[in-house]
């Protein structure tokens, strides 16, 4: 195998999820049964112990490698090819004792190898097919530090900067220095553009060169020779291909591949003569040839491996999904045989590695599905293959849509007009997102099926989460490209023989006109009802006969010729939503109707995330708890008085009082719906609960009994006996019609969805907002702003109301980034979806011209007139008779009559019709002005909602004069790829509970467990993976805290190049990622790379987000205290007081963030020794100290000590001074102490601010500590809120608890 990578797809739409975030709550996936200690146990079989084994290859000294009897012998093969010293071998057998090894044998099946055996690395004969990898390994070896593949988005290449900080100085290297002169040698001034209160946001910062990628040129060209294929008579000597190469030297040669190597042949550009030339440097690696030919080679190529194995490998292994960079700088185009031969053979460059040539996707799909999974390692083995396949797959839809869109795939209905066209290419289905036949006429036409693929994906996606045995989906992508929808979808074996109507055996092809119904698909989707909440529910057909239903209408069931049963069309997996569905003589909850509910949307396809009926599910089972344990308590006090029939009445009016009151509206935030006061009849109830559903109900009295069905009934459970709810997807929709004896359950779902409506505006926003007031959410651009979002079940169609609702709150000035973002988010989606059709009608040869004029409209200054991109084919002379001619004529040049100010209109109406949002403003140029934006962050947002990559040079939007792009600007355009992202569901269950030993204070097993799920995440998704990048930096986190420095440095470098390569250089995860690893170098003493991270990560989020966000408080004061520490002390100021004004914006001038923030500029004006000034920032500390902890609380007090220490310091100096004035220059002078701080204390103070606390603990301590812990978490489970106990939310835990505030 090659080093071909092959995993090559770009994020999914939802982008990263912090694994911590997403709770797994996949009620009846019974994927681990046997709890925590089977795991425990499974483990232990995984690590088998490795071994060493010798290796010796032709012409170098026998190594030692490491192995684990789990590898297969391929996997030394791929070692062998990526060390220096072999890397220049690739055809060849490892052989012990002069017996071939089976390339897929595992390491643990061959006989005799142990311990120390020799494997000898044996030459072998080469075939055309050998030859031809040779060649392409050697091409990679001599790309390996060339970044073009990562510019341009190729191969699962993308970029990471972070050396280029480090300068290779983390981990040992980091010590040469000697810690004595560290503090003179730095140059701590930062890039003026980086200063607190700069206005300029250059763009070439953000990929800055790396002098590794100065091209060290081994060869001017390698390529295939036009002598190709040989003739049957060189064949027969054993020709396998010819190739063509230019040396540095400028030396012409020709080489002939042969079964036994590489040789130079006489043949020149236009003669053909294969006879070996003399001589003929007979090679078995092109590497040695050449080395023998062209003494340039031999040097360059030595000093390129040296650096290529020097890189960390973290730097050049390929991510699971293509990441794509929205800016490059030109790259050169050159000579690459290989890229050429890929680009036009339909295999995808790896296919011949695979026997059979094409793939046949949906049988790997399927069978991965198909592996067992009763223990760990079976599980393992099946994730990993399933992940794989996924990402392959992701990879082959991607670079299909693309050659669809481009025109370069053949249509199966060639006939028909282009957007009814669907494709076939390389073993998947391709179709465009139009209403085709218009199948979606009364859902919306184009917009619907604009709309439908990905929602089908989200169903896909939840099927194959749940995973229920025997129950199949289709592999499905959605990709966006040049302002098409594709969706690829796998092939259902036979589907294409037969007429669609006699395939389906479950479920309605029409909308439910036509419904057939089959019992094992009822059987089937029965496992799936409980955990995705799919009522079954009966249907008429058109014969008005009943049908049953477990899933929508539209949900087709297949039986292919496999005899596997497939769904497809899942786009209703979750029920409608009805804020955005008006239905005549329907009425919404008044909580919806207050918000301006229902609106219309631009389709009826709009339902409600999973997220939101998990939450909304959760409250409800809150809400049904409380009611039991009301009532029981009820029946309790009516016991003695024998008013038992009155009570029955009361109850039960009581019941459907309360229930309204607090199902919706009432709740503020989810908060306050537990925090009620604690029922005591709580506990009771749960138990009442368990056993009703325990048993049949038989053993229990009827008053119990009685009582959970009024509570039932209350909260619209579809059990009379335990609580249980369900959403019937098919509830409005047009065109499905439901039996008479069903009416009073329809209505209770209506009632159930509209519920679900109102506590989506009454509950799920509010708490957003909540959290963002808090700080626990913290949203610094639009992806991460769509993943809050999200993870609350809000969809991005209601960012008008989240944008209104912040509008509204009188902490409205702490909002005041996440309204910006919101805005932001909001204008460049409009943008968007007006670049979507606008991108349809250019043609192929205007589009940089067309996508330029775009952009110049939406932000630049100057009123962009189009300038139609000159026809580069068209000579001079014929030009002066065509200048009469009107430009724009022709229907192609339609979008270079847009105009910035209809742009502009058309973001604001569509705004309005789309978000119900009103924008004020009518150039780029107001909404910078009205919004505080900044047009950086605006090309940035959407260039990567787009696919757009721009050319990185300073750009001039204010200019009046010129636009602010060209075509030349514009460098390629990119697919944005929506798929499903496989989870390794054991790692992530160690990883949870890894988290919660932390959170408990239990910091060894903690750490234990999460080093554990690393192990189990890196089996199954390879080296990189977001998820992997959280289980790296809580590590680092853990390590730091238990005084590990060093090795806290090493694995938050790994999740920095990690976060770097998987979710992007300026991704808002990566910022951070760079401040903890700024703080872990400090601590480890390299002073001036802690602040060059720390510089870096300022310049990223001024790039993402502006100044103005409460992150950046935390990387100021990080940075003022590291300049504190090497006594750069007004540098330090003008960080801290900034940090100072932000934390008092954003968290209150009485916060405590606020008050230690006074502390920290106080200490810089003592050690500048302005005592007056120092004095005065502490009392504003003191004085916050004092109201919120009161005098007796140990930071007071503290703080009260500094201020006496100022001031004798104050007093002293005083006197002194007077002293001088006094008795002039023969003044006896008190030396004074002006001492520069500590490292050990500006560490401490790094510490605080990141939420990192030490404190040195006896045993009795500990114990202490540890019952603390229980007693909030008892406080949690029984519903009192945290709060309560703690001032100022989380910042006051720092006194009591030796662990990470903010663990994630």
């Amino acid at each position: 195998i090659t080093g071909h990578s092959v995993d090559t797809v770009v994020m999914n739409g939802g982008g990263a999820h912090n694994p911590s975030e997403e709770e797994s709550k996949q009620d009846g996936a019974g994927d681990t049964d046997g709890g925590e200690d089977s795991n425990e146990q499974e483990v232990i079989v995984i690590q088998d112990t490795g071994f060493t084994v010798k290796i010796q290859a032709p012409g170098t000294e026998p190594f030692d490698l490491q192995v684990s009897p789990q590898e297969m012998v391929q996997e030394i093969h791929q070692v062998l090819m990526d060390r220096e010293d072999t890397c220049h071998r690739t055809c060849f057998s490892l052989q012990l004792d002069s017996n071939v090894l089976d390339n897929f044998a595992e390491l643990k099946s061959i006989e005799g190898l142990q311990e120390g055996s020799l494997l000898k690395v044996v030459e072998e004969p080469y075939t055309v097919r050998e030859a031809r990898i040779h060649v392409r390994h050697i091409r990679d070896l001599l790309k390996g530090l060339d970044p073009s593949d990562a510019y341009n988005g190729v191969d699962c290449n993308s970029l990471s900067f972070l050396s280029v900080f480090t300068d290779g100085d983390l981990g040992d290297s980091g010590k040469r220095k000697k810690k004595g002169s560290e503090l003179e040698q730095i140059d701590c001034t930062p890039p003026e553009h980086i200063l607190p209160g700069s206005k300029e946001r250059p763009l070439l910062p953000l990929q800055p060169q790396n002098k590794d990628w100065k091209p060290m040129q081994c060869l001017k060209v390698l390529t295939m020779s036009g002598w190709n294929p040989p003739p049957g008579n060189r064949k027969m000597h054993g020709d396998l291909m010819y190739l063509y190469m230019v040396t540095v030297e400028e030396r012409h040669i020709s080489i002939t591949a042969s079964t036994r190597g590489f040789y130079l042949n006489q043949s020149t550009t236009y003669t053909f003569n294969p006879k070996p030339a003399n001589p003929s440097f007979l090679s078995h690696s092109l590497v040695e040839l050449l080395s023998q030919i062209s003494p340039a080679f031999k040097k360059n190529f030595t000093a390129l491996q040296k650096k290529r194995v020097q890189r960390h490998p973290f730097e050049r292994i390929a991510t699971p999904f293509q990441v794509y960079s929205w800016t490059a700088p030109q790259v050169d185009h050159t000579m690459d045989c290989v890229r050429a031969e890929d680009a036009y053979t339909s295999r995808l460059g790896y296919e011949e590695h695979i026997p059979g040539q094409t793939r046949d996707w949906n049988e790997e799909l399927q069978t991965t599905r198909e592996l067992a999974r009763k223990n760990l390692p079976d599980r393992l083995l099946r994730e990993r293959a399933i992940f794989k396949v996924h990402s392959d797959f992701a990879a082959a839809a991607t670079r299909g849509s693309m050659a669809v869109i481009d025109g370069n795939v053949m249509a199966i209905n060639p006939g028909e007009e282009t957007r009814m066209q669907m494709f076939i290419w390389n073993n998947i289905f391709f179709s465009l997102g139009f209403d085709v036949r218009d199948h979606y006429r009364e859902l919306g036409g184009d917009a619907a099926a604009h709309a439908a693929p990905t929602n089908d994906l989200n169903g896909v996606r939840a099927y194959g989460a749940v995973d229920v045995e025997g129950l199949y989906t289709l592999g499905t992508v959605v990709v966006d490209y040049r302002g098409y929808r594709v969706t690829a979808q796998s092939i259902i074996p036979g589907i294409l023989e037969r007429e669609q109507e006699q395939s389906v055996i479950y479920g309605s092809i029409d909308f439910g006109k036509t419904v057939v119904s089959h019992g094992k698909y009822l059987e089937l989707l029965e496992r799936t009802s409980r955990p995705l909440k799919v009522q079954r529910h009966n249907v008429l057909n058109e014969k008005d006969e009943s049908m049953e239903l477990c899933s929508s209408v539209e949900c087709k069931g297949i039986i292919g010729n496999d005899g596997r049963h497939y769904i497809l069309d899942l786009l209703r997996t979750f029920p409608p939503d009805l804020n955005f569905l008006p239905v005549e003589g329907e009425e919404l909850s008044p909580e919806s109707v207050r918000e301006g509910f229902p609106r219309q949307h631009r389709h009826r396809l709009a339902c409600l995330r999973q997220e939101l009926i998990e939450a909304f599910v959760e409250h409800r089972y809150l809400l049904f708890m409380k009611m039991a344990a009301l009532q029981l308590m009820q029946q309790k006090a009516n016991k003695e008085s024998k008013l038992a029939t009155l009570t029955e009445n009361k109850t039960d009016s009581s019941a459907t009082t309360t229930t309204n009151a607090s199902q919706n509206g009432e709740c503020e935030s989810p908060l306050e719906g537990k925090a009620e006061d604690i029922i005591p009849g709580l506990a009771q109830a749960k138990e009442l609960a368990e056993s009703l559903a325990a048993e049949d109900g038989s053993g229990i009295d009827p008053k119990s009994r009685e009582v959970v069905l009024n509570a039932c009934k209350a909260v619209g459970s579809i059990s009379n006996t335990s609580f249980d709810i369900r959403f019937n997807p098919d509830i409005f929709s047009p065109g499905v019609r439901f039996p008479e004896d069903s009416a009073d359950d329809i209505q209770k779902q209506k009632q159930l969805l509209k519920d679900a409506g109102a506590f989506m505006v009454s509950c799920q926003i509010p708490s957003l907002v909540k959290d963002c007031l808090d700080h626990s959410a913290l949203p610094m651009d639009g992806a991460t702003l769509t993943e809050a979002l999200h993870q609350r079940g809000i969809n991005v169609r209601y960012l008008g109301n989240v944008l209104a609702f912040v509008d509204q709150t009188p902490a409205k000035a702490q909002l005041e980034h996440f309204y910006r973002i919101g805005i932001s988010e909001l204008i460049t989606r409009c943008a968007k979806h007006i670049f979507k059709t606008y991108l349809q009608g250019v043609e192929l040869s205007a589009l940089s011209a067309a996508v330029s004029h775009f952009l110049n409209c939406f932000l630049s200054s100057f009123d962009a007139v189009a300038h139609l991109p000159a026809d580069e084919l068209v000579s001079r002379r014929k030009n002066r008779k065509r200048r009469n001619r009107v430009p724009g004529g022709g229907d192609n040049t339609a979008w270079a009559s847009l105009t910035p100010s209809e742009l502009w209109k058309n973001i604001v109406s569509e705004a309005q019709s789309y978000y119900h949002f009103t924008l004020h403003c009518e150039n780029a140029d107001q909404v910078v002005e009205k919004y505080g934006l900044q047009k950086i962050t605006l090309l940035r947002e959407i260039s990567i909602k787009a696919g757009i990559q721009i050319l990185i040079k300073e750009y001039n939007f204010d200019s009046r004069h010129k636009p602010a792009f060209t075509e030349e600007d514009i460098l390629n355009i990119f697919p944005v790829v929506k798929h499903v992202n496989p989870k390794a569901s054991d790692a992530f269950h160690f990883f949870q509970s890894g988290q919660a030993k932390v959170q408990q204070g239990y910091l060894k097993e903690g750490c234990e467990l999460i080093n554990e799920a690393l192990n189990l995440f890196n089996n199954v998704y390879g080296a990189m993976h977001v998820e992997i990048c959280a289980c790296l930096r809580l590590l680092a986190r853990l390590n730091y805290i238990m005084g590990d420095h060093h090795e806290a440095l090493s694995n938050q470098q790994k999740a920095v190049l990690m976060s770097e390569r998987v979710l992007g250089v300026e991704h808002p995860n990566t910022i951070q990622e760079y401040m903890h690893l700024a703080l872990y170098c400090f601590a480890n003493g390299q002073l001036s790379t802690a602040l060059k991270l720390l510089y870096r990560a300022r310049y990223l989020m001024l790039m993402v987000c502006g100044e103005d966000h409460p992150e950046m408080a935390l990387l100021d004061s990080n940075i003022g205290l590291v300049l504190h520490g090497v006594m750069e002390y007004d540098l330090s100021l003008r960080f801290l007081e900034n940090a100072l004004a932000i934390n008092s914006k954003y968290h209150g001038p009485r916060s405590l963030k606020v008050a230690l923030s006074h502390h920290l500029v106080a200490r810089v004006y003592e050690s500048k020794a302005e005592f007056r000034s120092a004095l005065q920032q502490e009392k504003e500390g003191y004085t916050i100290y004092k109201n919120q902890v009161g005098e007796a609380h140990e930071k007071t007090k503290e703080s009260s000590e500094y201020l006496k220490y100022l001031t004798q310091q104050a007093v002293a100096l005083q006197r002194t001074m007077n002293e001088i004035y006094k008795n002039g220059s023969n003044a006896s002078i008190m030396p004074l102490k002006f001492t520069a701080p500590s490292m050990a204390s500006v560490l401490e103070q790094l510490n605080i601010i990141n939420g990192i606390i030490f404190i040195p603990l006896s045993q009795k301590d500990l114990e202490n500590l540890k019952a603390e812990v229980q007693r909030r978490q008892q406080l949690q489970e029984s519903g009192k809120s945290v709060e309560d106990l703690t001032v100022d939310g989380p910042l006051e835990l720092e006194d009591k608890i030796p662990m990470d505030v903010n663990v994630d």
